[in-house]
Formats: structure tokens, C-alpha cells, sequence
């Protein structure tokens, strides 16, 4: 096999060939090796290449496992695997090793996917696009001057550009949906409580995190989320099962959906730019034309408050992390550790009463209930996921000392005003990649559904998708255009 044939193949076709025995899984790992080797000077996508957890990996493998040979990604953040580092972007937590599996990390090794690379996140996640300064700018494939999307872009970057099929995402503010819009993927934020966070969390972020992957195809994300959601020992949050797979659901169409519509971003969100605009327009004509009841409609959302909400739990959160890595590391906390804008936050939580904290909860609360009585009127509400096509890199600055704490989350969350919403309401939200831009840079159009809708979502995104297929169109770096008529 050649890396062209390669990455022709979604995670569920290269799983199909292993299990045919038409290619060997070793053969796999290397072609992934081999094109990060190839892609990463120009994309800085992955932060280090993981050979003994691979080797480890085809060790273990089972036959019978839905992924079993698929290499895969992990992001620097919230991927424990043993005795691998996790560093989270950020120069004070250099050299952590997580020191045991997390629950999500031994569902994605019992599904067989072979783990060869973590891959860039900004500082402790805290931005939307990938560019810290402990490992620098993740670039776009689609072009290079452009940001990938974060927090989780460096698995956006390498997936797209056929490094892997799949990579490891979590999403605290639109962290998979921005970095897939960015890089013309497909990705879903289940809903709170589908995937598990334990052993050492109960709920990431007080809630707003939740764990999946970026992909090329739907059905791939679908099988993954059959393969890692239930619950999980000693967790807190228990949703009714699926009424089948997920899989299943994403190869049938849906019944007549009720699709709302809306580039209008909520208050205080500013205005999106025209091509996020015309993809809106676009897309809920595309559902339309496939039988479904469209009406332009949106969520009155106060885009300030949201914010608030993401700062308090970042400065709770930020304050534990920098308090552990500081104990581990013994390194000093100030600017040759932390980035500006961390430093700012960490002031902020600093400053905060447990009243304080306590009041934000209220809020949340405000915008789920919001966002609960919304949906009574609709089954699906259709969006822009960011408020313009992929950025320069460096718009998104996140060690620029002229922004206090709350200035710079609310710059993150008016990039994409329309998806923390749904991190504070817990509902399930995904980027799909149906409309290309006259530069020929993806705008992803994001699908939110009610809680534990993940079928529904499924079902329309797979008929979107037969609809209108992305399979075929690549990205100006890609592995096709790397020596791929050479076998590996």
C-alpha cells in the first residue's frame, strides 16, 4: 500500500482491509510514521510520535475489535495514556507522564486503534486556535498561513490531511467543532455525560468538556462513539441508551426534521462574516430540498454571559493545574512558564469568592433553559460554527498582555459565538463539512441537537453526506502529494 491508497480509506475501510488480512496493521503504523515525517515540518501538527505505545498497541490487538489496526492520534491534553507524556501545550508542564490509563484511553485501546502520535493543543486548551508558545503555530492544510481551529487543531491538521483517519478532540467551548470547521472535517461533541471521564474526573471543566474525535466521514465518528460512550464505575451522569447503534443510525436517513436556521449570532456576539452567512443559507436549502420543514430561527442567547461562564470554570480549573504542575515540576509560574492570557486568567481566579462561583452555575442554568424551551420548536438548529472562514494565524494571540481575563475569552467566544452555548446546556452539537468558500477554505456548518440527540444528528449528517459528498476534495498539503505513488 502507498500513503495515496492510504489515505483514500476512512478508519472503518482501513479496519476492513486488516481484518480481510488484504494489509497488515504493521504496515499501518508505518504508513502513519511515515507521514508525519513527511507533513509535520510543514503543518506542526504532532508534538512527538509515540513508537512504543504503537508497538505496544499491535501487541494487544484482537480481531474481533471495530478499529483494530487503525492508527490513530491523541491530543497533549486530556488523553491519559500510561507512561505517556501530557503536557497540554504549555512550558510548565513539560515532562508530565500520565501515570495510568483514563477510562477513555482503555475504551480507544480495546477498540483497537493503534495510537502513533499527540498531537498540538494551545496552552491548557484555553484558545481556538492552535498556537502556543510552547510548540508554535499548527498550520492549516488547507493553507498554511491559516489557523488549524483549537484547541484541538493539531489532530485537525493531521487528519486532514490524510495523516490519520481519526484523532482524539475534546471540546470545552467548540474545541472539535471549530478546529473540524477549520479543517473541513466532520466532528461531534456528544452529549455531556455520552463518553466517560474518570478514573480522576467526574465531570472536565464542571461539565462544559466533553471528549470524541475529528474524522473524515460520519459513519467513522459514529462507530467510535458505539465503541467508547456508556457508563463508566463511579461516574455521575447516566443517559438513556441509543435505540440501536449509532452506526446504524447514521446509514439510514432521518425522519422530516424540523431545522431551524440561523447566522445571527446571539447578543453581544457580533456580526458573521458573508460566506458564513451564504453557507447558512445554503445548507438549510440543502435540507430542505432533502424533505425537511426549514425555518429561520435562533436561540437569544447573551454572548457576555456565556463568556463569564467559560472564565469562572477556566480560572477554577486553571488554578488546579497550574497548582499541580507547579508542585510536580517545581518550576516557577510566570511568563517564561504561562502565557499572558493564562496569567490573567489565574489572577482572576484568584480574585473569586465561592459566592462568585457558585452564581455562575445560575447562569449556565439560564442559558440551558434558554436553549431547552428553543427546542421545543424545532428538532435541529442549523449555524455557522465560527464567525468567519479559517484566521490568519496570530488574530487569536493568547500571550498579548493588553487583555484582562475576561477580554480574551470573550474574544475566543465571539470567534464562534454559536457553539459554547451548547458545552453550558450539555447538548450534543457537531461541525459537518458542506461549503467551501470562493478561496476554497471550508466553513463548516454546525447541527445542534436536543439532549441525547446523537442519533437524530447522525442521521441527518449521514444523508447530508450522501447528499453531498467531501470524500474527494484535499487539501493543498496532504499526503497524496508526498512521494504517495511510492510504497511504504
Amino acid at each position: 500500500m502507498n500513503l495515496e491508497e492510504y489515505a483514500s480509506y476512512d478508519a472503518l475501510g482501513l479496519a476492513d482491509l486488516v481484518r480481510r488480512r488484504q494489509v497488515a496493521a504493521a504496515e499501518l503504523r508505518d504508513l502513519g510514521m511515515r507521514a508525519i515525517e513527511l507533513l509535520n515540518p510543514t503543518l506542526n501538527a504532532v508534538v512527538a510520535t509515540m513508537p512504543g505505545e504503537a508497538e505496544a498497541a499491535l501487541a494487544r490487538m484482537t480481531a474481533g475489535a471495530p478499529f483494530a489496526g487503525v492508527p490513530f492520534l491523541i491530543k497533549d491534553i486530556g488523553a491519559a495514556y500510561e507512561g505517556v507524556p501530557s503536557e497540554a501545550g504549555c512550558r510548565l508542564m513539560k515532562g508530565h507522564i500520565s501515570a495510568h490509563d483514563s477510562e477513555l484511553a482503555k475504551r480507544y485501546k480495546r477498540a483497537g486503534l493503534i495510537a502513533i502520535g499527540r498531537t498540538t493543543t494551545p496552552e491548557i486548551g484555553n484558545n481556538v486556535s492552535t498556537e502556543s508558545l510552547a510548540t508554535g503555530p499548527t498550520r492549516n492544510p488547507w493553507n498554511i498561513a491559516k489557523s488549524a481551529g483549537g484547541s484541538s487543531g493539531g489532530s485537525a491538521a493531521a487528519v486532514a490531511a490524510g495523516i490519520a483517519p481519526m484523532g482524539h478532540a475534546a471540546d470545552g467551548a467548540g474545541s472539535i467543532r471549530v478546529p473540524a470547521a477549520n479543517c473541513g472535517l466532520f466532528g461531534l461533541k456528544p452529549t455531556r455525560g455520552r463518553n466517560p471521564t474518570g478514573p480522576d474526573l467526574h465531570e472536565i471543566l464542571f461539565g462544559l468538556v466533553n471528549d470524541h474525535v475529528v474524522t473524515r466521514s460520519v459513519r467513522d465518528s459514529a462507530a467510535l462513539l458505539d465503541a467508547t460512550a456508556g457508563s463508566e464505575i463511579g461516574g455521575r451522569l447516566l443517559l438513556p441508551p441509543p435505540s440501536g447503534t449509532f452506526l446504524a443510525a447514521a446509514q439510514r436517513d432521518p425522519q422530516r426534521l424540523r431545522i431551524a436556521f440561523s447566522a445571527t449570532p446571539g447578543r453581544g456576539g457580533g456580526r458573521a462574516h458573508a460566506d458564513c452567512s451564504a453557507m447558512t443559507r445554503d445548507v438549510a436549502a440543502l435540507c430542505e430540498s432533502l424533505g425537511h420543514e426549514v425555518r429561520e430561527a435562533a436561540p437569544d442567547i447573551d454572548v457576555a454571559e456565556v463568556t463569564q461562564v467559560f472564565l469562572e470554570f477556566a480560572a477554577a480549573a486553571v488554578r488546579q493545574m497550574v497548582a499541580a504542575a507547579r508542585a510536580e515540576t517545581g518550576r516557577p509560574v510566570n511568563h517564561a512558564t504561562l502565557e499572558a492570557t493564562t496569567l490573567k486568567i489565574l489572577e482572576y481566579g484568584e480574585s473569586r469568592s465561592a459566592a462568585q462561583f457558585v452564581e455562575t452555575f445560575d447562569i449556565m442554568h439560564r442559558t440551558s433553559r434558554i436553549l431547552g424551551e428553543f427546542f421545543t420548536t424545532c428538532d435541529v438548529w442549523l449555524s455557522p460554527i465560527m464567525a468567519f472562514p479559517p484566521p490568519v494565524l496570530g488574530l487569536l494571540n493568547a500571550d498579548d498582555p493588553n487583555l484582562s481575563a475576561f477580554e480574551w475569552m470573550l474574544k475566543v467566544v465571539t470567534a464562534c459565538p454559536y457553539v459554547a452555548m451548547f458545552n453550558q446546556s450539555g447538548q450534543p452539537a457537531l461541525s459537518i463539512p458542506l461549503y467551501w468558500n470562493a478561496e476554497g477554505l471550508p466553513i463548516g456548518t454546525q447541527l445542534a441537537g436536543h439532549l441525547g440527540a446523537e442519533e437524530t444528528l447522525f442521521s441527518l449528517s449521514g444523508q447530508l453526506e450522501r447528499a453531498r459528498p467531501w470524500a474527494q476534495r484535499r487539501p493543498a498539503v496532504h499526503v497524496a502529494g508526498q512521494g504517495a505513488h511510492r510504497a511504504i
